[in-house]
């Protein structure tokens, strides 16, 4: 009877579960957004100081709950050695966030090419895209009106996938 019971009850209170990942360069704040993230939307999490979080080797993991729905974000190294490694989280992913770093100029063709890697896979096809466009807390940094004409260039290859491209500040959390 408890077998039963408690199987009962299981169901009644399981939640649908998403995997997302995080990806773009290093030092784009994909972690620190991350944190941000988690900070936000669990209760009591307190979050790491940003001051203390450093270049992610390998990936950070991190689950939000949010109205019956688990959220399970992978958040991906993005040193150059690593980015070999992003393909094999693809067919497990519900949607893709890839983070550019506003204030880095010199390497936006960087994360240009990527990027257009990324949205190539076959594996991520159709999958939903959300493009942030951080640090915008910073002086003089690139705006969405002057990166989303660079990302959008793979317009054929984003499809007819849900994606939006939005200014973001993983420190502040102001959008």
């Amino acid at each position: 009877m408890y077998t039963l019971l408690h199987g009962f009850y299981k169901y009644l209170t399981q939640k649908d579960e998403y995997c997302v990942v995080i990806l773009g360069l290093d030092n784009a704040g994909k972690t620190t957004y991350l944190e941000a993230a988690k900070t936000k939307f669990t209760k009591n999490y307190k979050g790491m100081n940003p001051g203390k979080i450093t270049t992610t080797v390998g990936l950070n993991i991190g689950t939000i709950d949010v109205q019956g729905v688990r959220l399970n974000f992978w958040d991906l190294g993005g040193q150059h050695e690593l980015q070999s490694l992003w393909d094999k989280y693809y067919q497990e992913s519900h949607a893709v966030i890839y983070v550019i770093d506003s204030n880095d100029r010199d390497r936006m063709d960087e994360s240009k090419v990527i990027f257009d890697k990324m949205i190539k896979n076959d594996l991520l096809s159709g999958v939903p895209l959300l493009i942030l466009a951080n640090k915008q807390d910073l002086p003089d940094v690139m705006g969405v009106r002057d990166i989303k004409p660079v990302f959008q260039q793979a317009g054929g290859f984003i499809g007819r996938r849900d994606c939006l491209t939005i200014p973001v500040s993983a420190l502040t959390g102001c959008r």
